[in-house]
């Protein structure tokens, strides 16, 4: 009984010690990963208003979206990058337009080849 228990205490030392001796062998770099959060202010306070040019198209066929224009922009968002994001069902994008907002003006737009029936929510983003 002594025995079995020594054996079994030896067996357990060694596991340990071998798992020990492997966790101390690995490189690992915090340098290569990061995150953090911030509070960003808004540069635009009040909603945005957005329109919607279509075309016909025969291949597909149907109306597809082909302009999305969005205006009331705030002076305080000129020159910053946008993306604006057409989505559909369950919140796919089912396309993106990026660009940067001018440096005078309220109004910017974006260019899309998205059938126009699919698409049930828009989602714009200035940032910068």
């Amino acid at each position: 009984m002594k025995k079995r228990l020594a054996i079994r205490l030896v067996i357990i030392a060694t596991v340990f010690a071998t798992v020990l001796g492997l966790a101390d062998t690995l490189n690992l770099s915090a340098g290569s990963l990061g995150a953090a959060q911030a509070v960003v202010a808004a540069c635009q306070s009040t909603a945005l208003t957005t329109a919607f040019t279509s075309a016909y198209s025969a291949a597909q066929p149907g109306y597809q979206v082909t302009t999305v224009t969005i205006s009331g922009m705030a002076t305080t968002c000129q020159s910053r990058p946008f993306r604006i994001t057409l989505s559909g069902a369950a919140g796919a994008s089912l396309g993106e337009a990026t660009g940067t907002t001018p440096a005078s003006g309220t109004t910017f737009a974006g260019t899309f080849t998205v059938n126009a029936a699919s698409v049930t929510g828009i989602a714009v983003v200035i940032s910068g």
